[in-house]
């Protein structure tokens, strides 16, 4: 096999996401009814009319992205006969496109990932005062150039890469103080830009620690399974299948890098020639092709898309 599924984190959300699925297929409705049900909400209202600021608030956010990823998967299986362990070498999602992947991969069923991603997001923002963190993306720099930029920075405070994500943007987190130097310390090593993102707390980093022990609280409660391929774990940038393993990496990732550049090496090192985007927006079909050229890489979000790939999908 040398396809790959993968799964987008925070910032492909937009309204109106999943409601075409949800109103074409009723294997797509289901999932966004079960994920309505395990949080005791209409989550799916607040995807499909909004206010965009409501469902970009990280406790929507990131059940929702799944919601619309697992969406994708229910309707290539119920509908056409796709099973992913017979066409899927690897799976793998950045930052909580991770539980995406081990939902996809029947780790964890869709309720309990909806679960997780709620308090996860709740944790996470829970875990800084509004105004203490910031994230700043370095464009034009590799990852040496950024963690050299980062240790300049710090002068005492948190200041770390939170995102690897292709070989020319690096995203920085940690404490507004030392985010607020990076600018000015980019110009000197001659990074193209650098740009303040509009989040509402310093994920990645040794601030999100109050995050990681809630998650790692919560995971110890959760029955894994193994999933059915093997998923690319973030902060190692390799894959592994072991359930116990699976939940140890996924605390680690809250406070840990995501290696996103590296994991898509490791893709193709595993002989990965296909590459498909399951779910909203078509951030990491980009950033797999500004990272490895080679690599043919699709986003399958809406009817559409699953219409216009299902022969290289299911052939």
């Amino acid at each position: 096999m040398s396809t790959a599924f993968v799964f987008p984190g925070q910032g492909s959300q937009d309204v109106g996401m999943g409601a075409d699925l949800a109103k074409e297929f009723a294997s797509a409705r289901a999932v966004f009814d079960e994920v309505d049900e395990a949080l005791g909400e209409r989550l799916s209202q607040i995807m499909w009319e909004g206010p965009k600021e409501t469902l970009t608030l990280t406790q929507n956010a990131q059940p929702a992205l799944m919601a619309v990823s697992m969406a994708v998967m229910r309707v290539l299986e119920a509908e056409h006969g796709f099973v992913l362990a017979d066409k899927v070498k690897y799976v793998a999602g950045h930052s909580l496109g991770e539980y995406s992947a081990l939902a996809a991969a029947g780790a964890l069923s869709i309720t309990d990932t909806a679960k997780l991603l709620r308090l996860r997001g709740q944790a996470m923002q829970a875990a800084v005062p509004v105004g203490k963190g910031a994230m700043v993306a370095l464009l034009g720099a590799s990852l040496e150039v950024a963690e050299k930029i980062a240790a300049e920075a710090a002068q005492g405070d948190i200041c770390q890469v939170a995102n690897d994500n292709d070989p020319a943007q690096v995203v920085l987190s940690g404490d507004k103080s030392a985010l607020d130097r990076v600018p000015e310390i980019a110009k000197t090593h001659g990074v193209r830009r650098a740009v303040a993102l509009p989040v509402s707390a310093p994920f990645h980093c040794a601030l999100m620690q109050p995050a990681a022990d809630a998650m790692a609280e919560a995971l110890s409660k959760v029955a894994f399974k193994a999933p059915a391929v093997p998923v690319i774990a973030n902060v190692l940038a390799a894959p592994i299948s072991d359930p116990a393993e699976i939940a140890k990496r996924l605390v680690e990732q809250v406070t840990g890098t995501v290696r996103w550049r590296e994991s898509v090496l490791a893709m193709t090192a595993g002989g990965i020639t296909d590459v498909y985007e399951i779910g909203a927006g078509k951030v990491l079909a980009g950033l797999v092709k500004r990272t490895a050229k080679d690599l043919n890489a699709a986003s399958l979000g809406a009817p559409q898309d699953i219409a216009a790939h299902l022969a290289g999908l299911t052939g």
